[in-house]
């Protein structure tokens, strides 16, 4: 069963393709995605990365959390479900 991965931490110029190299180590990458600004573009230093296996995906998260990449030590845990947004109005 596929997993999503939260990978907090990563360098502004950490592209999608390093992140899915990466990871590629430990089983299929099925999709990875950098947030980015919407304003600027720019990435706002993490995004997720969703793998086929779930084992393979647990054996990354904890060979990867705390390991240097590209010049900083990069955050991997299992994403969250995103809750819903509240409208206070």
């Amino acid at each position: 069963m596929a997993k999503k991965i939260y990978v907090g931490n990563i360098s502004y110029t950490t592209t999608e393709d390093d992140l899915q190299n990466l990871f590629e180590q430990y089983g299929t990458v099925l999709s990875v995605n950098i947030i980015v600004d919407r304003d600027t573009n720019r990435s706002k230093g993490f995004g997720f990365v969703e793998m086929e296996d779930g084992s393979a995906a647990d054996a990354a998260i904890s060979e990867l959390d705390g390991k240097e990449s590209g010049g900083r030590n990069i955050r991997v845990n299992e994403a969250l479900e995103r809750k819903p947004r509240q409208n206070n109005y």
